[in-house]
């Protein structure tokens, strides 16, 4: 058997659905402005599945920074990786700029949080060090843990308790080690499922017990938590105590690239021992000087933030009222969480497009346990009180015909 021929039988839990689904439910295209309001297959949708958190993707003085910067530099400048000739004054200065809103000492970009995920993760650790992860951590966490060549222990989702006996197990395997290594622990500030924000108070009460260093991944939580946006550790008090900052600008500055934050010391690691960044071309200068114009508006207009929540309140408060169970979000992500099989999954979800004109994501197995049915939403700051309004009438709508019975159909549902 060859590689096409094993790839043929084993597509994979996704793949085996994607005659039925590409297009539909998987790799979905939608056309038009980015905004609540956009094209699917024709017709328009109100759209409860885009990370643009502050409305930044089409806000005008955002596309009027983009377009200038393109306009004077073109995509490619600068040319190469940063080290050797891929670096500049805008470069430099949106480090500093991210590193002071975050409340940290230093910052470095990096193109892809996905990418920077798995590679500051080896760039931090080497045979000698522990690894000790929560459970529902990103799959770009778990794979950066996956190429550690040392060991790595898993702890319960936002179980301290759990946390603390494989924090104990690793404390031994460094004493068996003759005092070789460090702890790594790694969570995220706002999961991204289920909206819960990551325990951060009690992992950082363990700190002074178990000496090991602390990263966070707050892709959710940059730019929506905190007093002022700073994210899930200010939101937390505990800034202090986490040592690596992971903020993406894929959410709520609606673009693309990422940085990290910390201490001197351990940026300037980074810096010169990432792989993905040393050998990898720099960001290009519009997206640059795109993301220091988002982070200027971030700074300065906490009303896109207030609008933000004021919607997440709004909807969140609704579908409670309603009866549906949400989980346990503190965050703008708004799990909506049913009971059901795959063909009911996409039986609702069509219904949801076709009839009454609301896009969002739906997530099932295997992201979520069998006979779970997850919909996703993701409140702007560009939706109104009449999208949540509607939206409310929708659910509400859906939820009963699922109690009925009326997405009972074997598989994935063709449109």
């Amino acid at each position: 058997m060859n590689l096409r021929q094993k790839l043929e039988r084993r597509p994979g839990p996704l793949g085996r659905h994607a005659k039925e689904s590409e297009g539909y439910y998987m790799f979905p295209k939608l056309e038009g402005e980015i905004g609540p309001r956009m094209r699917f297959r024709g017709r328009e949708n109100l759209v409860w599945s885009l990370n643009n958190y502050l409305g930044l993707a089409n806000h005008p003085e955002v596309r009027q920074a983009d377009a200038a910067a393109t306009a004077q530099y073109g995509m490619a400048w600068p040319m190469g990786a940063r080290m050797m000739s891929g670096n500049s004054d805008a470069h430099e200065q949106l480090e500093r700029e991210l590193a002071s809103y975050v409340g940290y000492e230093a910052g470095l970009l990096v193109n892809y949080g996905y990418q920077a995920m798995v590679s500051a993760i080896d760039a931090l650790v080497d045979r000698h060090d522990i690894i000790v992860y929560d459970a529902e951590s990103h799959a770009c966490i778990v794979d950066g843990v996956r190429l550690h060549a040392g060991k790595r222990f898993v702890y319960r989702h936002n179980d301290m308790e759990s946390l603390r006996i494989q924090l104990q197990r690793a404390t031994k395997v460094l004493a068996e080690q003759g005092g070789q290594g460090a702890i790594l622990v790694i969570t995220e500030g706002v999961f991204g499922m289920t909206g819960a924000m990551g325990a951060l108070r009690e992992v950082v009460a363990l700190k002074e017990s178990f000496g090991f260093s602390l990263m966070v991944d707050d892709a959710h939580g940059f730019g929506t938590m905190g007093p002022n946006g700073e994210g899930t550790p200010a939101h937390l008090g505990v800034s202090e105590g986490v040592d690596l900052y992971f903020g993406t600008f894929a959410k709520a500055m609606a673009s693309v690239g990422g940085f990290l934050a910390g201490s001197e010391t351990v940026i300037q690691h980074l810096r010169y021992n990432m792989r993905s960044q040393i050998f990898a071309k720099s960001l290009p200068m519009p997206v640059v000087i795109g993301a220091l114009k988002r982070l200027e508006l971030m700074r300065t207009k906490p009303e896109l933030r207030q609008k933000l929540w004021s919607v997440v309140n709004a909807l969140q408060s609704g579908l409670r009222s309603r009866g549906f169970n949400l989980g346990r979000t503190q965050s703008p992500v708004t799990p909506v969480i049913l009971s059901g099989s795959l063909g009911e999954a996409t039986g609702l979800v069509s219904e949801l497009r076709e009839k009454w004109g609301i896009f969002c994501s739906v997530v099932v197995y295997p992201v979520v346990p069998k006979g779970v049915i997850l919909l996703r939403l993701i409140p702007t700051a560009e939706h109104s009180m009449a999208d949540v309004e509607e939206t409310l009438e929708a659910f509400s709508a859906i939820a009963a015909n699922l109690a009925a019975g009326a997405y009972q159909k074997e598989g994935i549902v063709v449109v």
